[in-house]
């Protein structure tokens, strides 16, 4: 278990998603554990997991669908 601020985020219990399609070797990866999400490189299955909130995945995630993000 990773102890963390936001609460503790349980690796064991962690099943890794990536986007549907992705086969590259180093895709991002995220999954959902009780109320936090974590997020890691695929590339790098033990390094470091990034942890949110249901809140901040949710800004995240519109974010990202506004183009918050785009590099345009």
């Amino acid at each position: 278990m990773t102890a963390h601020p936001k609460g503790d985020f349980d690796l064991a219990r962690a099943v890794w998603q990536r986007a549907e399609g992705d086969t590259s070797e180093a895709a991002v990866e995220v999954a959902f554990v009780d109320d936090l999400i974590g997020m890691r490189n695929s590339a790098e299955p033990d390094g470091p997991v990034l942890v949110f909130t249901q809140a901040e995945w949710d800004a995240f995630v519109a974010g990202a669908q506004d183009g918050e993000f785009d590099l345009d």
